[in-house]
């Protein structure tokens, strides 16, 4: 029987220097790992070059999380959209050098002056994603978009915005899919049974429905049993990543577990 392979995001460690963070990379007890292209993490050339080592000597699969601060795809102000396109850009070829099976970022927010070009975001938020699409080709990295929680403005969150998006898009963005994201409007069941064969990623994380806490495993209020049954019935045996903040080893033993 398929069954998914788990894996961590260094997430957890954002705070940390990145050289803390490398040295926790040959403990950690997966192969695969979500590397976050931002704050103290943010790579360079230097950065790739030394997690391309660590990687080769310990098999590591990595992922790769675009930068998140600050950015919005979906940015009316064409210098300040020029300028995170250049960003997300360089995040890709970076992807791309680290031989990442996958290139993750998040959908467009809504500005102040959303109310008054009501269509805007949404196209903007297309066309970024298609360019983005473009740009990953080129240096042969596969993406996927993010669903994104409450009550950031993001232009999509649930079921129905992602349903439209895959509608208007014809390029082959996959799904990341965040369980915690997805419980806080309460939409789990919906998009594992909605989006099935568009989900090629997943963020695993707990929370009590009414905040973005980034849990850990059981520390929530999510059915993890009701998930792995349904992840089964999909046949996903793709990468989910742990994305808690704390007990990130007991979160991976736990997911083992209900996967096994």
């Amino acid at each position: 029987m398929s069954q998914p392979k788990i894996g961590l995001s260094v997430l957890y460690s954002l705070g940390e220097p990145f050289g803390k963070m490398i040295e926790r990379l040959p403990k950690v007890e997966t192969p695969y790992i979500e590397i976050v292209d931002d704050g103290f993490h943010a790579l360079n050339k230097q950065r790739v070059s030394i997690l391309r080592s660590i990687g080769e000597s310990y098999s590591l699969k990595y992922s790769v999380h675009a930068p998140f601060a600050d950015i919005n795809i979906s940015s009316p102000s064409k210098p300040i959209l020029n300028a995170i396109l250049k960003r997300l850009g360089k995040s890709i070829a970076h992807a791309s050098d680290l031989n990442a099976y996958l290139w993750v970022f998040h959908p467009g927010l809504k500005t102040g002056v959303s109310m008054f070009y009501p269509s805007m975001d949404w196209l903007q938020n297309l066309k970024t994603a298609q360019l983005l699409f473009k740009i990953a080709s080129d240096w042969s990295v596969k993406i996927a978009i993010e669903n994104v929680p409450e009550p950031y403005p993001f232009i999509m969150k649930d079921v129905e915005d992602f349903s439209r998006f895959y509608e208007e898009v014809e390029e082959e963005i996959g799904l990341a899919f965040d369980i915690g994201h997805a419980n806080i409007i309460g939409q789990i069941e919906r998009f594992l049974t909605t989006f099935a064969d568009k989900i090629v990623h997943i963020h695993a994380h707990d929370n009590y429905g009414d905040s973005d806490q980034h849990l850990g495993i059981g520390y929530g209020n999510i059915d993890w049993k009701k998930v792995a049954k349904l992840l089964r019935r999909n046949s996903f045996e793709k990468v989910v990543i742990v994305e808690s903040f704390k007990h990130v080893e007991e979160s991976m033993d736990e997911l083992k577990r209900l996967f096994a």
